[in-house]
């Protein structure tokens, strides 16, 4: 088949044609049973599309037809022996990817800057991670990708671990060496598992970073909506066989897939791959040409700094994408928060994220002059703004440790726990998750020893106004820890 058929909408589309009676779900069949203001709203094509995995149109869980097809497509796309469409993001993905490989005890190199699903997995899979610190960059106070030399390190301290995790790219668009991380790990016969929840244009464009599946690894989760044009929440796991089972992949895939997936979803898929396989070099250059432009002249404003190219000095900062706009605001003695809430409320421009440091602006194939023209004439309304503030306001870059581990996330979760006072909470050791999100890396996970000095960090960015999430408490004012019992006198 050609990179120019859509097998799965296409056969959608058909069946729609069709118009059968339908007794199965869902039940609003075709909208007739919905709210009418709501189906008036969204349309009653994208209702006729809103199937179930009756036999004609395949099943995601044992796909044999049309969606079988359409995987088949994408893996050639990809560079993949196989790939899985995904209905429950990338964080579904990611979550089959890891516990495609890891059981209770066995060892997960990762580093410490992982998205919260990461971790999630490995408190399901009873793993134990041994995490490698990520550089830290002191300027943009941000975390980057992990070195080839601290993924051996890892390897020969820990000869049991049976995979190896990178990130490529992290969400603020940095690339580590990849190629050789993955040649490092498999001549351990270890298979590499890639984060690639940012970085599914970057397969399309040899101007870009490396993709994952270009570089060998055995498995990358991919966020095609993110970049890549399909709709939200749906998601692609490629995988290339040797180290890491198909069968095993399909069988965790299928046990943490709902078994009513969204046609809708996997439609979309389908077009966005067509798209990207014939036509993406084109437009991913065009994006890119029109992020760099906008670098260029962002740099231009006083007190502002969108990092580039020359921040490639090491071997965490190997590679990067130009599409990602970070943008440092704290030369004007603002946090970025109160960058983003800013231009919320002044110019109606919403940011992918901020930080306590920095705003991050994502560039797509959906973005014209005319939106990235307004983006730099706040941006200078921003810097006249807030200008009185700079030099007055003293910013040091604060960045959280990485705790120590005294138990297993998956003990830790499911120990007998007790709330306490998170002032009172140093040297205790927490139950549950606590992260900024987005981007969604965790300041502590269940099992890690609670220090002063991410207390303070949390704090920060509490002050901040930054969405600290996780805990059960959701003032933070109580954390839930490892229940103590004291000697009986």
């Amino acid at each position: 088949m050609s990179q120019y058929h859509t097998p799965l909408y296409t056969g959608l589309l058909r069946h729609i044609e069709r118009n059968p009676v339908q007794f199965h779900i869902p039940g609003h069949k075709t909208g007739r049973g919905m709210d009418p203001d709501f189906r008036k709203f969204i349309g009653d094509n994208v209702l006729k599309l809103d199937l179930i995995n009756i036999e004609p149109l395949d099943d995601l869980h044992q796909p044999h037809g049309m969606i079988e097809e359409a995987q088949k497509l994408a893996a050639e796309a990809f560079g993949a022996d196989a790939t899985f469409f995904s209905v429950q993001g990338t964080s579904g993905a990611i979550m089959a990817m890891v516990m495609s490989v890891c059981g209770p005890g066995d060892k997960m190199i990762v580093p410490r800057n992982v998205h919260k699903s990461v971790m999630s997995a490995i408190v399901f899979s009873g793993a134990v991670p041994v995490f490698i610190h990520p550089e830290v960059d002191p300027l943009l106070g941000i975390s980057h990708g992990i070195t080839p030399a601290s993924v051996s390190k890892a390897l020969k301290q820990h000869p049991d671990a049976k995979a190896v995790l990178v990130i490529n790219p992290t969400y603020y668009g940095i690339s580590a060496d990849l190629n050789s991380i993955v040649d490092i790990s498999h001549a351990c016969h270890v298979p590499v598992l890639v984060d690639e929840a940012h970085g599914v244009h970057i397969h399309f464009d040899d101007e870009l970073p490396v993709s994952a599946m270009q570089a060998g690894a055995d498995m990358a989760a991919t966020s095609v909506h993110k970049l890549g044009g399909s709709l939200t929440q749906s998601s692609i796991l490629n995988l290339k066989e040797g180290l890491v089972s198909k069968k095993r992949v399909q069988s965790i895939f299928s046990m943490l897939t709902t078994t009513s997936t969204s046609y809708i979803l996997l439609a979309s898929l389908d077009v966005a791959r067509k798209r990207l396989a014939t036509e993406g070099s084109t437009i991913i250059k065009e994006t890119t040409r029109l992020a760099q432009k906008t670098r260029e002249r962002i740099n231009e404003i006083d007190h502002l700094y969108c990092a580039g190219s020359e921040i490639l000095q090491t071997k965490a900062t190997y590679d990067y994408d130009p599409a990602k706009l970070i943008i440092s605001v704290k030369d004007l003695g603002i946090t970025g928060h109160d960058a983003e809430k800013w231009l919320r409320e002044t110019y109606h421009i919403e940011v992918e994220l901020s930080d306590l440091y920095n705003i991050l602006c994502i560039v797509t194939p959906g973005d014209t002059e005319t939106e990235l023209d307004l983006l730099v004439e706040a941006l200078h309304s921003l810097s006249d703004t807030f200008s009185h503030l700079s030099g007055k306001v003293g910013v040091k870059v604060m960045l959280p440790e990485i705790p120590s581990l005294a138990l297993s996330p998956r003990d830790a979760f499911y120990a007998e726990t007790e709330s306490i006072p998170l002032s009172g909470s140093a040297g205790r050791i927490i139950a549950e998750f606590v992260m900024v999100y987005p981007p969604g890396i965790p300041i502590f996970i269940p099992g890690e020893i609670i220090t002063e000095e991410n207390i303070a960090y949390i704090r920060k960015n509490i002050e901040a106004g930054l969405p600290v999430q996780g805990p059960e408490d959701e003032t933070l004012q109580t954390i839930r820890v490892i229940k103590e019992h004291h000697a009986i006198q």
